[in-house]
């Protein structure tokens, strides 16, 4: 049986440098909710609509729909798809550390589990945290992670290629080891008055 598609799909951590998705996920079960599923068994297409929530372990997915495909070789094709006037988004915690972890969204995201190749399209984002500090961000219409090789990239296009005058592409890389705040100097204790001095 292959693997389901939501741990790899988060594997787009790695957009702003290495980062793993948490490997205990993938023994964890898939819950999925939404106001309606429809499964066609003879296409292998099941259709999650209506404010879809999917969890699995610390893994949160959120879109408006949700299409899994199924391929004659087992392998799934999955596309988040936004509500109108929102944003597809994801979090999971990611291995290294005991608060790290990784958010994304776009309009659309599409995973494949074949090439284990993540696209994000239209105002697409994904950021990496340790806590509540965000440590590095990219921002684009088109992001492209493959897991395999570890290999991202960011475009100004939702088509995936750079145009001129289409826009820029931001990214925001802070340093690995801030520096460390500069501590307030400690009080130092009253000294008591000695006897015969100042009197």
């Amino acid at each position: 049986m292959k693997r389901s598609f939501l741990l790899p799909l988060l594997l787009l951590a790695a957009a702003c440098g290495v980062a793993r998705a948490e490997k205990a996920d993938t023994t964890k079960p898939t819950n999925i909710e939404a106001d309606q599923m429809v499964y066609d068994d003879v296409r292998q297409v099941k259709t999650f609509t209506g404010n879809v929530v999917l969890t699995r372990g610390t893994l949160l997915i959120k879109a408006g729909r949700v299409v899994l495909t199924t391929d004659q070789y087992g392998y799934e094709y999955a596309v988040l798809y936004a509500a109108q006037g929102a944003l597809a988004s994801f979090r999971q915690k990611r291995d290294g550390g005991p608060d790290l972890w990784i958010e994304g969204q776009a309009e659309r995201i599409e995973y494949s589990e074949q090439t284990e190749i993540s696209k994000l399209f239209n105002r697409a984002h994904i950021q990496r945290m340790d806590g509540k500090r965000v440590t590095d961000e990219v921002n684009g219409e088109f992001i492209s992670y493959d897991s395999r090789a570890e290999f991202y990239s960011v475009n100004n296009s939702a088509s995936g290629e750079s145009k001129p005058g289409a826009g820029r592409i931001t990214a925001v890389i802070q340093p690995k080891n801030p520096p460390p705040a500069q501590a307030a100097p400690q009080p130092q204790p009253a000294q008591p008055a000695q006897p015969g001095k100042g009197q």
